[in-house]
């Protein structure tokens, strides 16, 4: 059954798309008759080198030496080489531009405003590289951002990328354990961070967090501090500057440090679900050519656009949005609540600054609706025309309300990728129509299927997302895994060679694809993946709590974490624990890990070598049978999460 096309571009749309241009310079080069995005996306992968090249000129990317070659091998996954000899900069390709149109507009929830042109930008960037390099900084060293979703946070990325150093980030929203699970892993020389941040008209301070960080993080040998919620005392921090005094004002020009195509521009991290987060490095030229083509082609940017993603700056999604640069559009940056001060806080901005892209997650638009919020009626949105959502799947109903009160003639475009890949693997198309409840079509060069139980490709049915093809934007290999084992376990272990994701998607006959969930025991409450382990850890140093096992569960459109806790003997789960439980997992973790629902269990099952078995549970609590039980210590425990009524209401 085909759904309801709810878009279609207009011809003057389709013609000057550059997804339309692109094709039809395909053509005309290489002497083909590509005739739809269908025949484009063929091409992609049956003439993958020269399709990545192309993409490479498309985006006009600057680099000093050119490649021996596009890819060795793309067959090989992971170990592929793409660009080999060639030498670019990251921050160099983002900070083309050096003119005095607008770079990034930064919104605050407590209404500071700020703007930065693109030669402001440069300038900034330069003082700081120059005040990093004075620091010690170098080649190949990590430095870290424990901040908000600032202009100063993309300026020390850049001043970082430009001398080689690697950047890793963390949302200031996270709690001590979390930060330090990650940055523990990679020892950071420099750590950039804010006093502080605002959410829902609240102020939360961060140095208190940060010192504590630091107690624990010896590798860090200089703290740059900035103001943004007041001018702080910074004494308590060791080696601690404040950022103004730290920039070396008379420093103008950068020189970027050409570097090799998979030379390593981030360090990212998985969700932690069976342990510390997997720490996930993404080259420099892989996740540039990535983002140039889904930008430039699947989003259709160009340098009079202004681009807007909600995010903080520990999502991928920022990583994703500060790429813009690289094509001259104007960012804009928004930090705290985004309904404050009401729900049309992010629907006013989008009006005062002719926001031409907006993105969102599946939440966000869902809880616009249930506030009877009508951005359409109440602003004017003349400027847009596109809208992007990710983090879990977009319901039908959204879809719906978005053509009836956010905008009729707009691409609503729901994209879906991941932290692992830095990128998307199944996005959106100004040359193709929008249909109710799917995401319009899987990525240019990225040969995503859908495979059965038996390891098959199909249509129409649910399958495990796979890409059985060498892309770019793969990791170029996990911190501290010299051998491989993690990296090659987390994607490769269920089919040798072929990505395996760990989504269930549909693919249907005209391209179009849905996305039904998480097929491992990742949370995803409100589409922000979060790992199981980083509960475990907090609740389980609780002497009320014996043990305890958290799933997520299917609700109303999204996904809502459960946690089941074994008592000791004698133990009590009353509303007093269930109100201390919750604390502490949001103030030791975040707001987002608290669960919906705290129950008891009298045991939690277990494999026989002594892992928890968080899958069999959510399949039960789903009404699903466990067939396979000969792998658990205790599968008479499976039966205690059967009929529970308290998870109907």
């Amino acid at each position: 059954m085909t759904n309801k096309v709810m878009w279609t571009p207009g011809q003057d749309q389709l013609n000057r798309a550059q997804m339309t241009e692109f094709r039809l310079d395909m053509n005309s080069k290489y002497g083909l008759k590509l005739n739809s995005y269908d025949d484009l996306y063929q091409w992609s992968l049956d003439h993958a080198a020269e399709f990545w090249s192309e993409v490479w000129n498309l985006g006009g990317i600057i680099s000093s030496t050119e490649a021996d070659e596009v890819v060795d091998d793309l067959g090989k996954m992971p170990g592929a080489k793409w660009f080999r000899g060639s030498r670019l900069n990251y921050a160099e390709n983002l900070l083309r531009y050096r003119d005095e149109r607008i770079a990034i507009h930064f919104r605050g929830e407590d209404q500071v405003q700020r703007s930065l042109t693109y030669s402001q930008l440069y300038t900034q960037v330069a003082r700081t590289a120059q005040a990093m390099q004075e620091a010690g900084v170098t080649r190949g060293d990590r430095v870290a951002g424990f901040i908000p979703n600032l202009p100063e946070t993309i300026i020390a990325m850049l001043a970082a990328s430009s001398l080689g150093a690697i950047w890793s980030s963390s949302s200031p929203d996270f709690g001590i354990r979390g930060v330090l699970d990650r940055f523990s892993q990679i020892e950071p020389k420099i750590i950039f961070a804010a006093d502080g941040y605002f959410y829902g008209s609240s102020r939360f301070d961060s140095l208190e967090k940060l010192q504590n960080i630091l107690h624990e993080l010896p590798s860090v040998e200089k703290v740059v501090v900035i103001s943004y919620t007041q001018k702080p005392d910074i004494s308590g921090v060791p080696n601690s500057i404040h950022w103004e005094d730290f920039i070396d004002n008379s420093a103008s020009e950068v020189s970027f440090t050409p570097l090799s195509f998979d030379h390593p521009l981030y360090i990212m991290y998985s969700s932690g679900t069976t342990g510390l987060p997997k720490s996930i490095v993404h080259s420099a030229g892989g996740t540039l050519i990535q983002h140039l083509k889904e930008l430039m082609l699947h989003c259709d940017l160009k340098r009079e656009d202004t681009i807007f993603y909600f995010t903080t700056c520990g999502w991928m999604m920022w990583n994703w949005l500060v790429s813009s640069l690289a094509v001259g559009a104007t960012l804009v940056l928004y930090d705290g609540n985004p309904f404050y001060p009401g729900p049309e806080g992010l629907w006013k901005m989008a009006e005062e600054l002719d926001i031409s892209v907006f993105g969102t997650s599946a939440k966000y638009l869902d809880a616009l609706e249930s506030a009877g919020c009508k951005p359409g009626q109440d602003f004017s949105l003349s400027a847009l025309r596109a809208v992007l959502s990710t983090g879990s799947p977009l319901s039908e109903e959204s879809f719906d309300f978005v053509y009836r009160h956010i905008k009729q003639d707009v691409l609503l475009a729901s994209i879906s990728g991941g932290t692992d890949i830095v990128s998307c693997f199944v996005l959106g198309n100004p040359a193709l129509p929008v249909y109710r409840g799917e995401l319009q079509c899987r990525g240019l060069g990225m040969k995503v299927e859908a495979f059965n139980d038996s390891g098959e490709g199909v249509f129409n049915e649910n399958g495990e997302l796979v890409c059985t093809q060498a892309f770019p934007s793969m990791p170029v290999f996990f911190w501290n895994d010299p051998g491989g084992e993690k990296y090659h376990s987390a994607y490769f272990a269920d089919y040798p060679g072929i990505w395996r994701h760990g989504d269930f998607i549909e693919i249907n006959n005209h391209g179009g694809v849905r996305i039904y969930g998480r097929s491992d025991a990742t949370l995803n409450p409100g589409g922000v993946r979060i790992g199981t382990a980083e509960i475990y850890t907090v609740v389980e140093n609780l002497p009320e709590i014996a043990d305890s096992l958290v799933v997520g569960q299917s609700w109303e459109d999204d996904e809502r974490v459960i946690l089941f806790v074994k008592l000791p003997e004698g133990g009590v789960l009353d509303d007093a624990l269930v109100k201390k439980l919750k604390g502490v997992i949001r103030q030791n973790c975040s707001p987002r890990h608290v669960p919906a629902l705290i129950l008891e269990t009298a045991d939690i099952p277990y494999t026989i070598n002594g892992k928890k078995v968080e899958i069999a549970v959510k399949k039960i609590i789903r009404g699903k049978e466990v067939q396979n039980r000969s792998a658990l210590a205790n599968p008479e425990s499976l039966e205690l999460y059967k009929n529970l009524e308290t998870l109907n209401g």
